[in-house]
């Protein structure tokens, strides 16, 4: 999937996709190793709340809680289709990526889990910042014995320096919200023009009165600033150490592993780093010895290696890939089988059907497609109730401040006669519409068909518009292009409400962050005096209550609150979806015998 962002992450059944995930947000599920569900099923359900508070100094202390029976020593293989996009910390932007580089990577802060519960805390830093100034200044504190894995300390230089490469030319792809808010900036063409980067001397935004403390001034008020350093983009870098483009493939550890190996695409091999301090660290662990991981493989062989024991697959893991579809059904009929699943609510992430609101700019004729949308259908050709709970809501219930709603009740299989009552009402009532998707697997076009149904019991044609997976994103959301509806996976960069409508709903921002091109001048006036709030509980509820207020003009259909189901080999201890980047977390994993 792509990038960990609201803007829209376009995707093809939910089944069939790779895992991104995420800011994905989940719950520990799956094996009874994690202490979740045993059957396989999602432990949270849309109705629970699940949002990641935020710890105290205390909390911030090491070591982590222990996985409940776990021991080390031995070698743990993760066997996953692709290699990483990038391993550089300041270009990292998915889910799964950032999980995944807790193995060697720490930031000023980052989520503690126990029980499935995820925790904001110190990493780095002593706690998750202090605000000063109207949430304009933040200040962070290093702790004692944190270290390089060369045993150098890491320093408060360390950290400015690593965000500071967010603003140089090759990072366009990473989080932009160090570049924008640092400098006051639209975006990041716009920051880059104010600071271009290391080159261009230090940026004098970030202060370093001592090697212990890194002190940031945002020009207006910034509530989020704890979870944003929880991103890889908050993670430290030696400018001896930076390799440019090669730190991309062997990045500096400063976590409980470091890279001994890396062939592109084929292999990664992890040791442990004797310079780690687990008494510094409340996420992560170093239980195994190695961590060895290979690419290439399909996912249908490794899990069936897996499922059946055969060669590695008793000590072997994916942590982005989910159960291939014909193996999850024949697991649900075996019990032991049906222990090495992991699943888990993919919390922050929702999937809905987009419709392009400048092309059906009718409210009446978007209220008519919200009836006709056949869910539960939807869902049973995409796997069932096992890829997510049926949504009612734009954001998820993993989000700070998160309310239920059902702003317009509707059966979970549509309600053709309410629809037609809509498009009566219409003055711009659509006879044709035209539905695009990605040609990725036959569930993709078996969905496409059951909407095509529906759709004709209104009187409406769908037109199926079927577009290779690699186009998709360039012709779906080009300002002009013709398509009125699809189906995309909608997700913030953590578990706040604060990067889902101002960076996907202002009428302003361009056709890539704002797809539909939804417009509501009164909306955009009030994430404008959203905007300047500086406390973050008061920032949340303000834009919970504005979601209901864009959610009346049905700019989306709410779909599923996204899970997830993985799988594990019988001698992994500890594999759960870690609850904020949505697949197996690898740093509390262990092995049972070795």
């Amino acid at each position: 999937m792509s990038r960990f962002r609201t803007r829209i992450a376009a995707v093809p059944a939910l089944v069939t996709a790779a895992v991104m995930l995420m800011c994905s947000c989940s719950a520990g599920a799956g094996s009874g190793d994690a202490g979740g569900k045993k059957d396989g099923a999602p432990a949270v359900k849309s109705g629970q709340r699940l949002t990641a508070a935020l710890g105290t100094a205390k909390d911030s202390q090491g070591p982590a809680p222990a996985v409940q029976g776990a021991r080390a020593g031995g070698t743990i293989k993760i066997a996953n289709l692709k290699d990483y996009s990038h391993l550089d910390p300041q270009k990292i932007y998915a889910g799964e990526g950032y999980s995944t580089s807790l193995l060697w990577g720490r930031q000023l802060t980052q989520y503690q889990v126990v029980d499935g519960k995820p925790k904001l805390v110190g990493d780095l830093a002593t706690d998750t910042g202090r605000s000063s100034d109207g949430g304009r200044t933040w200040t962070y504190t290093l702790k004692d014995g944190v270290a390089w894995e060369d045993g150098q300390p890491i320093t408060s230089e360390h950290i400015k320096y690593g965000i500071e490469r967010t603003f140089a030319p090759g990072f366009e792809l990473g989080p932009t919200y160090w570049p924008e808010w640092l400098t006051d900036s639209e975006d990041r063409t716009a920051a880059v023009k104010k600071y271009g980067g290391p080159k261009s001397g230090g940026l004098d935004a970030i202060e370093t009165p001592d090697a212990k403390t890194v002190v940031f001034r945002f020009p207006k008020p910034q509530s989020d600033v704890p979870y944003m350093a929880a991103q890889s983009s908050s993670s430290p870098v030696r400018e001896d150490k930076d390799t440019g483009t090669g730190y991309d493939t062997r990045p500096f550890a400063t976590g409980p592993y470091k890279i001994v190996e890396h062939k592109q695409n084929q292999s990664l091999t992890l040791e442990r780093n004797p310079h780690w301090k687990a008494e510094t660290d409340p996420i992560r662990h170093q239980y195994a010895e190695r961590f060895e991981f290979t690419f290439g493989k399909k996912i249908l062989n490794t899990a069936q290696e897996v499922f059946n024991g055969r060669g590695d697959g008793a000590d072997t893991v994916t942590t982005k890939s989910e159960v291939p579809p014909e193996l999850y059904a024949e697991a649900q009929r075996d019990p032991k089988k049906k222990a090495l699943l992991v699943a888990g609510s993919q919390g922050a992430y929702t999937n809905d059907l987009y419709i392009k609101n400048s092309r059906v700019t009718d409210p009446e004729a978007r209220k008519a497609i919200h009836y006709l949308f056949p869910r539960e259908q939807a869902r049973q050709v995409l796997g069932g109730p096992r890829v997510g709970d049926l949504a009612t809501t734009l954001s998820s219930p993993a989000v700070v401040g998160w309310k239920k709603y059902d702003l317009y009740p509707v059966k979970p299989t549509g309600d053709i006669e309410k629809a037609k009552e809509h498009l009566a009402r219409a003055e711009n009532k659509p006879e044709t519409l035209t539905y695009a998707y990605k040609t990725e697997s036959p569930q993709d076009d078996r969905l496409a068909q059951v909407l095509v149904d529906a759709f004709a019991k209104a009187g409406i044609k769908l037109v199926t518009k079927p577009l290779e997976p690699a186009a998709f994103t360039s012709e779906v959301f080009r300002g002009d292009a013709p398509y009125d509806l699809w189906i995309s996976t909608n997700s913030v960069d953590w578990p706040t409400p604060s990067t889902l409508l101002p960076d996907g709903y202002h009428s302003k921002l361009d056709a890539l962050s704002n797809g539909i091109r939804y417009a509501n001048p009164a909306v955009d006036k009030e994430l404008e005096r959203i905007a300047d709030i500086g406390d973050a509980q008061r920032k949340a509820d303000a834009l919970i209550d504005l979601e209901q207020v864009v959610m009346k003009d049905v700019p989306v259909v709410p779909f599923l609150y996204t899970s997830v189901t993985q799988f594990r080999g019988e001698n992994i201890g500890g594999a759960a979806i870690h609850p904020i980047y949505g697949s197996i977390a690898a740093a509390g994993l262990y092995l049972k015998k070795s």
